[in-house]
């Protein structure tokens, strides 16, 4: 069976191709970087127990919901940037920067706090890729990073809320 030629992916855009390529691996690393929450928010969510146990559960299931609803948007802006997005899972770990967490038990107390910290990290990120795409004059995507970031921003918080004491 002959293969079909490749045809290449050529999006138009009007972003010069440095600055294009500059934007999809600043969101290709969220998008891997999102993947990577997410699944660790449900593995949470499946296995948290406790005293908070149903708040917990149905708190970690709406994160979870929110972190995978942005994840069509930013592959989308990268394949709008003229550019390819990830492909795999092997992709995503490739590129991902928040660890896993493959832990048998995990308190709830330590998944709180693991999240707020994987969120806040992906805020840092979602705020170097604001100067990315600043830069590049990428004003479409500026606009959708300000909006991702108040999403994580908010998870963060509700995470900390959650895990205080009294």
């Amino acid at each position: 069976m002959a293969k079909k030629p490749k045809a290449p992916l050529a999006t138009p855009t009007d972003l010069k191709s440095n600055s294009a390529m500059s934007v999809a691996d600043a969101l290709n690393g969220i998008l891997a970087d999102s993947y990577a929450i997410y699944f660790k928010t449900k593995n949470f969510h499946w296995h948290v127990s406790g005293p908070h146990f149903r708040d917990y559960h149905l708190m970690l299931d709406d994160q979870a919901t929110q972190i995978l609803g942005t994840t069509d948007a930013i592959a989308e802006r990268v394949r709008k940037t003229g550019n390819v997005t990830i492909r795999s899972i092997g992709d995503i770990a490739r590129r991902q920067s928040i660890k896993d967490n493959d832990a048998d038990f995990v308190s709830a107390a330590d998944m709180l706090k693991e999240l707020r910290e994987d969120n806040l990290a992906l805020v840092a990120k979602l705020r170097e890729a604001k100067d990315i795409v600043d830069a590049a004059k990428d004003n479409a995507t500026s606009g959708i990073l300000d909006d991702w970031t108040d999403q994580a921003e908010e998870r963060a918080w509700f995470l900390f809320e959650a895990s205080r004491n009294g």
